[in-house]
């Protein structure tokens, strides 16, 4: 029955989020004075619902990586009026899109010069269950945003947070994965760009790069975590059917007709932006542990078999590095690989 309870947490909104097993509120995240973070697409979304609750606690200094500024002028709105301006005044826009990893590089090298410490990295910009499409770099753009821009952008923070963690700190960074990973095709094996350049449709496109979230967590909890800084913990969440652009646009990209059940059949049962967020809160203020798959509010789960697989991990980071290391060769003469101090890890 309790197994029920937690399904029904984990995935819907309202009275159902009081079913889990485990209990965590965005009013349970502690102060975070003198502490500094970084959120992928906070300015709308579960980001922003992330975004306003670490500032609602104090955070000193927030970064917000997002491709549209009027967006973020927007958020930033929102948290002056209902915040305060001196909460407002503490979130910094770094314009960068998840699919230039030659930006993403300069937007983590313009973080660590301008500060002496990292605590918080939320990997939660990304995109939705849409076609199959392909960045300027040739590679599928939902592996290339919501997995190996992440990659990227934690590789080259990962000095700061490393420094941050041995003055005594927990260092926390949250991945945003889905209960839909369980949706990637079942002979993945992350072996070649022509099979992740495979258009396998829309779900099991976003299935597998959400798949790659919490690989990417598992192995970087045994590369990094357990392999000398205990200190930096990464953990994948699952936020449920949240109400979000992309489950009630987006989706109508793919699925001009199904999407309506979507974006209207189960809108009254969502999650709101705050309730999408709780998981993620969670794994970047409290959470104890590395390597987690967690779902709403607070509960670790296994995953698919496939997400368990560490020789599956294994080639999924090699296959990261070796693409992006070659998409961007071109830049390296001149602006430096964005991979070549990459310790992936």
């Amino acid at each position: 029955m309790q197994k029920l309870g937690d399904t029904l947490a984990e995935n819907f909104g309202g009275a159902f989020t009081k079913l889990g097993s485990r209990q965590f509120k965005l009013d349970d995240c502690p102060d975070l004075t003198e502490k500094v973070g970084v959120v992928t697409g906070g300015s709308q979304g579960i980001g922003f619902g992330v975004a306003y609750t670490l500032l609602k606690h104090n955070i000193s200094k927030l970064y917000i990586i997002s491709v549209n500024k009027e967006v973020f002028e927007g958020a930033k709105a929102v948290i002056s009026d209902e915040l305060g301006q001196d909460k407002a005044a503490r979130m910094v826009w770094m314009k960068c899109d998840l699919s230039d990893w030659r930006r993403v590089k300069e937007v983590a090298e313009m973080i660590k010069r301008d500060n002496n410490r990292l605590d918080i990295l939320v990997n939660n910009s990304g995109r939705g269950i849409m076609s199959a499409e392909l960045t300027s770099y040739g590679v599928d753009r939902h592996m290339a945003v919501n997995h190996m821009g992440h990659v990227v952008l934690t590789s080259h923070l990962l000095p700061l947070m490393q420094k941050t963690a041995e003055e005594g700190n927990i260092v926390r960074i949250s991945n945003q994965s889905s209960n839909l990973h369980t949706g990637a095709p079942k002979d993945t094996k992350f072996a070649s760009l022509d099979e992740i350049n495979q258009d396998v449709g829309p779900n099991a496109q976003y299935g597998r790069s959400k798949l790659a979230g919490i690989l990417y967590s598992r192995y970087f909890n045994r590369k990094v975590t357990q392999n000398g800084h205990p200190n930096v913990l990464m953990n994948a969440t699952h936020p449920g059917f949240v109400s979000t652009k992309q489950s009630r646009e987006d989706i109508l990209e793919p699925y001009p007709l199904g999407g309506y059940v979507m974006k209207y059949g189960i809108e009254p049962i969502k999650k709101d932006q705050f309730e999408g967020a709780v998981p993620t809160v969670f794994c970047a203020t409290k959470i104890k542990d590395s390597g987690q798959y967690i779902c709403p509010p607070c509960i670790p789960e296994e995953g698919s078999p496939m997400s368990q697989d560490d020789e599956l991990a294994d080639r999924l980071m090699e296959l990261t590095r070796n693409i992006i290391t070659e998409k961007t060769r071109v830049d390296s003469v001149e602006r430096g690989c964005p991979m070549d101090d990459v310790v992936v890890h």
